[in-house]
């Protein structure tokens, strides 16, 4: 599964951004799209994460301001951010997971920069 992402840019604290990753190949071995975050000097940590059942999942430090969502056909997984601040600079990655035949796989997209600033 490739995938690839857009959306990130400068912005200033309290503005919005909302990221896309869209997903092609075997799309219907996903299991879990999710967006992941990497800030200079930190580790890679969980954004949000949603599954094929709709289940989604967020880091405390976004919830109430982040929401993740996908397309009805299930290729696209989208990161509307509202409220942003400062320390959510980073640089945002897309991932999915899931079973292919017997081998799973965990995918990352190639990264898109997010820069909260005045």
């Amino acid at each position: 599964v490739q995938l690839q992402a857009s959306g990130g840019g400068l912005v200033q604290p309290g503005g919005s951004l909302r990221l896309s990753c869209a997903a092609s190949g075997s799309i219907f071995s996903i299991s879990v799209m999710g967006w992941y975050r990497q800030a200079p000097g930190k580790q890679r940590e969980l954004v949000a994460i949603i599954t094929n059942g709709d289940t989604t999942n967020y880091a405390d430090s976004v919830k109430g301001r982040f929401t993740i969502s996908r397309d009805n056909a299930k290729t696209t997984v989208f990161l509307q951010m509202n409220s942003l601040k400062p320390e959510d600079t980073a640089i945002y990655y897309c991932n999915v997971r899931g079973v292919r035949g017997l081998y799973p796989f965990n995918n990352w997209g190639q990264g898109t920069l997010v820069t909260v600033s005045s």
